[in-house]
């Protein structure tokens, strides 16, 4: 598999890996550069599992930023999140800190990345958060996730089950609706997307 991580979003891994408390790469920054391939991400979302604030990670993170050179800036701030915009003059990137107590699903795995040590979550447990996540958002991105990784072997019934253990207000049938009122020619979605979505609304209505 070939990587779609830009030369910023590479080097950043690199910046940040060894913090304490460790963070995981996760979504779409981890298809992109780990496991799929098949699109590139503009952010990368770095997940403190177990965690229930993010304490001064953040503040750890814009230091090591910093002094490797890049400029760095503080979009969004709550307790739980934090989302940095960070360029070398060249190329933005988006980071998001996110505090995240709720158990993983799957254990993540450790990967050697260009000289450093880093946890990927598995694409089995960011096909159980990209289901939950269209709980919430309207986001063409995550269905074409979720097609890309189905195709690739994941298993959408395991999955199925499993996401209420991230969303205690997760079903099937509440998905299927929610993907039947998904906007896909405002946000103007390809018709292999919508035809996805039609197959996975017609699977969530089957199981019922």
């Amino acid at each position: 598999m070939e990587s779609s991580l830009t030369p910023l979003q590479r080097r950043a891994l690199v910046l940040l890996a060894g913090m304490d408390p460790a963070w995981t790469l996760t979504g779409g920054g981890a298809l992109a550069g780990f496991h799929l391939g098949h699109r590139p991400t503009r952010d990368l979302d770095l997940f403190f599992h177990g965690q229930r604030s993010l304490d001064h990670s953040p503040e750890e993170v814009v230091r090591r930023l910093e002094a490797a050179g890049l400029t760095v800036a503080v979009e969004r701030t709550a307790p739980t999140f934090r989302r940095l915009r960070v360029t070398d003059g060249a190329e933005v990137l988006l980071i998001d800190l996110v505090a995240d107590p709720v158990p993983n699903v799957e254990a993540p795995e450790l990967r050697q990345f260009e000289g450093a040590t880093i946890l990927v979550d598995s694409p089995h447990e960011i096909l159980v958060n990209k289901l939950t996540a269209l709980l919430s958002r309207s986001e063409v991105r995550d269905l074409v996730d979720l097609e890309a990784l189905i195709r690739a072997g994941g298993d959408l019934d395991l999955a199925l089950e499993q996401a209420p253990r991230k969303d205690g207000g997760f079903s099937g049938p509440t998905l299927a609706w929610l993907l039947e009122q998904f906007p896909v020619r405002a946000l103007a979605a390809t018709p292999e997307v919508v035809a996805f979505r039609d197959l996975l609304v017609k699977r969530l209505l089957d199981l019922q």
